[in-house]
């Protein structure tokens, strides 16, 4: 593939809390926008499709994800207006989801048929993005408040296993579904994959072998090098594209436009090293969430100076669009940064120097409502990842959960919520916290991890230097295999409780080496065997083929990034 071919397609999401869709301007005011659980009014007018449109593309956009308002079936002037500017379209069903009206039996909202077949037609479909449906099977009860109805369906009463097949097994029919719908219409039906978008660093392997496409958000409130080696490995291991999601939704406040608490809850120079962090990660799509925090649309300060003949409505009236100075950050990413820096891989040509397997519980640190199952709890095994993971990040990452949402940290954003009532919004330079109060750094140190998941074939895992398998199950092939791995020259450690009993001595075996433990943290034996491929507290290495992307921290606390890109 050319050098070429490897750059992502770029993309800017819609508004949610700025001003109304400009197609459907009246629907749009009618229901919640966000998942607050109240109509928040819009902040700024609405601008005319077309203004839109052409303010999406000057920032540099190959497409546009749409929130699709639940009642309206078609997007005809939409899918018009995208093909006269040259965008192609991804529908998403968060506003769906948060106002209904749901699958039976769930918390889901699914783009109804007739508008994927509309979408589709027109050749602008790109896919159907699925918002945080990790999230909204753990936490039934985040927008739906009738009942507890999870995302895929109900889990209660069944297994770990079993409530994880049960997921797969439906997120697997809605794919094999809308397939199904474009095939009998004659329609590429790779033309409206769905793509799963995750808030949360669990769940990836599952929809990938459900046939989802993977979208890691990064920034928002995740430990980085987690999200996103466990999202490449989701790719790796299942040959699925990655997507990424640069989500300026985050826990900090200060010295910035700010649309409400929390958005943006990252500063423009986080943002513009998330923007190239997740370039180097070779996605085959990355786009910013949402549209509100690049662009203010209004009158006198806002307006363009020198308007032109042929003006629309709202800028013969004197409105516009004015770039904050994240809209500033974004489009000297999409029309200088990507340009001068070709991107010599992909996702897919990921390989770990240490590869780390471990079955998905989809706890993220809650410990409970494992796949929406209210019936199970997490124990000790399952904590063990959380305990590899601070061994990997030399002690960066906590031992006690996988983001940020779990006990120890106290947001910024709160603060701003408190001392701010929603009518006082946008600020249009933030609020001055003192940055010693921010939470949420973009580095901590990792040497080239893969997360792969219990079912991981041998064929896939290439050939790492150091295995670390971990948590509650592993399937006898997968185990095998990494036995296999040991005895050609591999250094495996591995959860004594996943073993047979005569795998649970440790020593030499073959070319490599074997340690079962019966605890990551408190082993001195683990330490010391992972100290030679850990690599350095000051750098995340991730390697793709026979190049590398080296990141450091930019600032004392890590807030920012430097890059060196290894050929």
């Amino acid at each position: 593939m050319k050098q070429a071919d490897r750059r992502p397609r770029l993309g800017i999401q819609g508004p949610t809390v700025s001003w109304l869709d400009p197609w459907a301007e009246e629907p749009s005011a009618a229901i919640m926008r966000t998942g607050t659980g109240s109509i928040v009014p819009a902040q700024d007018p609405t601008p005319s499709p077309r203004e839109f449109m052409e303010a999406i593309k000057e920032l540099g956009a190959d497409f546009y994800v749409h929130h699709a308002i639940p009642g309206l079936e078609s997007h005809a002037e939409l899918l018009r207006d995208a093909e006269a500017h040259g965008l192609d379209v991804c529908l998403g069903n968060e506003y769906g989801n948060i106002n209904g009206p749901h699958a039976e039996g769930t918390n889901r909202f699914d783009v109804p048929d007739a508008a994927v077949l509309e979408a589709a037609s027109s050749g602008r479909l790109m896919g159907l993005l699925y918002d945080e449906p990790e999230h909204l099977q753990i936490n039934a009860s985040q927008y739906r408040k009738d009942g507890y109805y999870p995302h895929w369906g109900a889990t209660d009463g069944l297994t770990l296993e079993r409530s994880e097949q049960a997921v797969a097994d439906a997120a697997a029919a809605r794919t094999a579904h809308v397939r199904r719908l474009l095939e009998e219409r004659g329609l590429e039906a790779g033309g409206a994959t769905l793509v799963t978008e995750h808030v949360f660093p669990v769940m990836f392997h599952v929809y990938a072998r459900a046939g989802m496409d993977l979208c890691p958000k990064i920034m928002k409130e995740s430990f980085q090098p987690l999200q996103l080696s466990t999202a490449l490995g989701a790719a790796k291991q299942y040959g699925r594209k990655l997507w990424i999601c640069a989500d300026l939704w985050g826990p900090d406040a200060g010295p910035w436009f700010t649309r409400t608490s929390g958005f943006p809850g990252h500063s423009p120079e986080e943002y513009a090293s998330a923007l190239r962090m997740g370039y180097w990660m070779g996605p085959s799509h990355l786009f910013a969430e949402n549209v509100d925090a690049l662009l203010q649309y209004g009158q006198g300060r806002w307006a363009r100076k020198g308007q032109e003949q042929g003006q629309s409505q709202g800028q013969e009236q004197g409105r516009a669009f004015r770039k904050t100075e994240f809209g500033e950050v974004w489009e000297e990413f999409a029309r200088k940064y990507v340009p001068e820096n070709p991107l010599p891989w992909g996702h897919l040509d990921a390989e770990p120097d240490i590869a780390f397997i471990h079955a998905d519980d989809s706890n993220y640190g809650q410990n409970e409502r494992l796949y929406g199952n209210r019936e199970l709890t997490a124990g000790e095994e399952g904590a063990s990842v959380f305990h590899v993971w601070q061994l990997l990040s030399h002690g960066r990452i906590p031992a006690h959960g996988s983001c940020l949402h779990i006990p120890g940290y106290a947001f910024p954003r709160h603060k701003l919520k408190a001392d701010y009532p929603p009518e006082s919004f946008p600020l249009v330079s933030g609020v001055p916290l003192p940055e010693a109060e921010r939470v949420h750094p973009l580095f901590q140190p990792m040497n080239n991890v893969l997360v792969y998941d219990e079912k991981v074939r041998a064929d896939r895992l290439g050939r790492p230097k150091l295995i670390i398998v971990a948590g509650t199950r592993i399937a006898e092939e997968t185990l095998a295999a990494v036995r296999r791995c040991a005895d050609d020259g591999a250094t495996v450690v591995i959860a004594s409780w996943l073993v047979p009993e005569a795998w649970r001595t440790s020593g030499r075996l073959g070319a490599g080496f074997w340690l079962a433990t019966d605890d990551f943290l408190r082993d001195d034996r683990v330490r010391e065997t992972l100290r030679p491929f850990n690599g350095s507290g000051d750098c995340w290495r991730q390697r793709f083929g026979g190049g590398e992307v080296r990141m450091y921290p930019g600032d004392s606390a890590g807030f920012t990034l430097e890059f060196e890109i290894v050929k």
